[in-house]
């Protein structure tokens, strides 16, 4: 059976016709590889959440490199047996082999030796590849050598799918899927405390080669679409993507997986609208566009820890200045308090006092009484009041049970005072006999020796 391209551009040099094409699925053989990386997409996200969480990332580029050695042995394996050295079955199960073979070998050289992992795993990349490649020079002297074609599995061809292929992959990929499913559980522990599974008797040595077993099919049957390269992306940049929309286990997981099918799906799409355009290296820079675009807009991506980080640094100056009015007003004994008495308070320059009163006025903590005075509002004495006690409190636990100087006090209750939830200013409070909801003194106004009032 002949292989149809998977290249449709129409002839004016136009990609949209051709994307359209593709995205109705108007010829067969995008229908199969679009269908074959789609499930492959689903299973690489799903598997390589708890590949990151493990912290095993380079796991998967070890595996991917040692198959090589695999393939080529399966090859001259089924030709010696008179056998069809193209069957991607064969192929494939040489590929798991190998893969396997390399994860013993890892984890015999970390236990033997005192290498670390990432030297581990460095020896066993290069060695099993270095093999392979010389394995795919003596296969390429072969008399069918010449027509295997085994250089497709190293940068992938997806577009050479046929539909029985893409059903091997399609119903391991579903395998793969519903053993996460069953073993969510305990794949969970595995990742999050190993110590404790092992001390409640768990088979964390099991898990833990089912987890590099699903890895190493995974990656196995990552090859036939992006190539034993670029294995790796399919299993660290979705679940990499996710962790950065959200920290809750499940979520990360099964986003994880819608990204890396949409990934997949969208990179055969893009690759089948443009003349002789890879589709594997189209899926990965598809999964690398989603990964920097979630890099600065995802939940905990850079913009809004930025801006988090903003929102916080604002409020911080804001209760600073309406802690200072407080103290202005504890000072004087007047309810009006002269903006030039705040620039004594801290290093303030006049623009950011003027700043930070301006942002006080907008939201309701104080009112000018004229071009140079101000005055609490009531909401704002509330909150003056609150992070004043917070500060206080604060000052004198570390000056009575941390033994810190109260010359040093003020700069390490500035730290904190801002973070303080209820329950720990009750418990400071019962701590330092202080009454509920009262301002304690400060410690500075009484010489240095502290109490709370």
């Amino acid at each position: 059976m002949s292989h149809l391209p998977l290249v449709l551009a129409s002839d004016q040099g136009t990609w949209w016709p051709a994307f359209e094409r593709a995205l109705l699925l108007r010829d067969a053989n995008t229908l199969w590889v679009v269908l074959g990386v789609l499930s492959l997409g689903l299973a690489s996200g799903t598997v390589g959440a708890f590949l990151v969480l493990r912290r095993r990332a380079l796991t998967s580029d070890a595996i991917s490199h040692a198959t090589l050695p695999g393939i080529a042995v399966a090859f001259m394996v089924m030709v010696a047996f008179g056998l069809a050295g193209k069957s991607l079955l064969g192929l494939l199960l040489g590929a798991y082999v190998a893969g396997l073979l390399a994860m013993v070998a890892i984890v015999l050289i970390q236990r033997t030796t005192r290498l670390k992992d990432d030297a581990a795993i460095g020896i066993v990349l290069s060695v099993f590849f270095g093999f392979g490649i010389c394995l795919l020079s003596l296969v390429q002297q072969m008399p069918d050598g010449n027509a295997a074609g085994l250089e497709r599995f190293i940068f992938g061809k997806a577009a050479t799918m046929l539909p029985g292929d893409t059903r091997l992959i399609g119903f391991t990929s579903l395998g793969v899927i519903l053993l996460v499913i069953v073993f969510f559980k305990e794949l969970a522990v595995l990742c999050f405390d190993e110590s404790w599974a092992a001390a409640r008797g768990w088979p964390v040595l099991a898990l833990d080669f089912l987890l590099t077993g699903l890895v190493a099919l995974v990656t196995v049957l990552a090859i036939q679409s992006v190539g034993l390269v670029l294995a790796i992306a399919l299993l660290i940049i979705p679940p990499s993507t996710a962790l950065l929309w959200s920290h809750r286990l499940p979520v990360v997981v099964i986003a994880s997986a819608l990204i890396g099918g949409f990934s997949a799906w969208l990179g055969a799409m893009l690759s089948a609208s443009v003349a002789r355009m890879p589709t594997g290296p189209v899926i990965v820079l598809v999964c690398a566009a989603l990964f920097f675009v979630s890099l600065f807009i995802g939940r905990r991506g850079v913009v809004p820890r930025w801006l988090s980080r903003r929102t916080l640094s604002r409020r911080v100056d804001r209760q600073h200045v309406l802690r200072a009015c407080w103290e202005c007003i504890e000072t004087t004994g007047r309810e009006e308090v002269a903006i030039s008495d705040l620039h004594s308070m801290r290093s303030w320059t006049t623009g950011e006092l003027a700043t930070l009163v301006t942002r006080c006025v907008r939201r309701g903590s104080l009112v000018r009484v004229d071009s140079a005075s101000l005055k609490l509002t009531e909401a704002g004495r509330e909150r003056a009041h609150r992070v004043v006690r917070n500060h206080r409190l604060w000052e004198a636990y570390l000056i009575h049970h941390a033994d810190i100087a109260p010359s040093h006090v003020d700069r390490d209750a500035d730290a904190i005072e801002h973070v303080l939830d209820e329950d720990l200013i009750v418990q400071l409070e019962h701590l330092l006999g202080a009454a509920a909801g009262e301002v304690p003194s400060s410690p500075h106004a009484l010489g240095g020796s502290g109490g709370a009032a």
